[in-house]
């Protein structure tokens, strides 16, 4: 199946934008947002005792953006060869330590989900991708496919990828290696949750097809003034977010992070299928 389509009815500057802006890095927008995380830790919580023991806030995240996906498909879009597509699919990219110790090796997870997909779906085709790479060696071929290419001369193996720039800019790259790459997702994402750090703006790489890169953060709590003018104390996550802003308007944009930020703080939302799938404009 081929990895996209181009959209052939956007107005003329959004036509224009990304000859003016060639490169996915100079075009990139960075902002953080910040989410009320309390009813999904309580969510979480009750999940867990029902026999979803490592669902967290990182499955709930995956989930929102597949659902935001479902009914804005326009933050699905990538850019190549100057010119604006949309997205056949939703792939979503992550590194993975195998063991979280500083020497531990790192590994690519991919995870192929369905507009439709709910958040127990999300959950069990996460657990499925981990378990199968964590283990020891190479788990994947995207691992197997590095190892090979990490012992060629370092100018042989320059001008390889160079090739594999120039195929891809044109649409010509083969598709197992398309398959085969992180880079080519709809969306990147990586924890600082686990770290006990604060979410980083990580950069958007220009090889390859990816328009959004998520980082969350560690949970903090808070003390809020709650509607009756006395305090409580709620739980928050930064989640901080490396946008190309050629594939679509700030308005848009707007909307998406908004829908994001709902999903993510009313998990229970992401329980039941959407009740209608919507399509990227032609």
């Amino acid at each position: 199946m081929k990895e996209g389509r181009r959209i052939r009815s956007l107005d003329p500057v959004n036509i224009l934008i990304p000859y003016i802006m060639p490169n996915r890095t100079g075009a990139s927008n960075h902002f953080t947002m910040t989410v009320d995380i309390t009813e999904a830790e309580s969510f979480l919580h009750e999940k867990k005792s029902q026999g979803f023991k490592a669902m967290n806030m990182l499955h709930v995240i995956l989930a929102a953006y597949v659902r935001v996906v479902s009914q804005m498909p326009g933050i699905n879009r990538y850019i190549r060869g100057q010119r604006i597509y949309a997205r056949n699919n939703i792939k979503i990219s992550m590194t993975i330590k195998k063991k979280l110790t500083a020497d531990a090796p790192e590994t690519e997870v991919e995870l192929m989900p369905n507009p439709q997909d709910t958040l127990e779906m999300i959950y069990r085709q996460f657990c499925d991708e981990y378990e199968k790479n964590v283990r020891d060696g190479d788990t994947n071929n995207t691992d197997f496919a590095a190892r090979i290419l990490s012992f060629i001369p370092g100018v042989v193996l320059k001008f390889i990828i160079w090739l594999l720039k120039t195929l891809d800019y044109f649409g010509i790259m083969p598709k197992t290696i398309v398959k085969l790459s992180p880079f080519h997702a709809s969306m990147y994402i990586t924890s600082m949750a686990s770290l006990g750090i604060e979410p980083i703006y990580h950069h958007l790489y220009d090889f390859g097809t990816i328009p959004l890169f998520i980082c969350m953060g560690k949970k903090y709590s808070r003390v809020c003034q709650d509607d009756e003018g006395g305090t409580v104390k709620k739980k928050f996550m930064d989640i901080n977010m490396v946008c190309d802003e050629r594939i679509c308007d700030g308005f848009y944009y707007s909307r998406a992070v908004k829908m994001l930020k709902k999903y993510i703080e009313n998990p229970k939302l992401l329980e039941t299928q959407p009740e209608k799938v919507i399509n990227d404009i032609r």
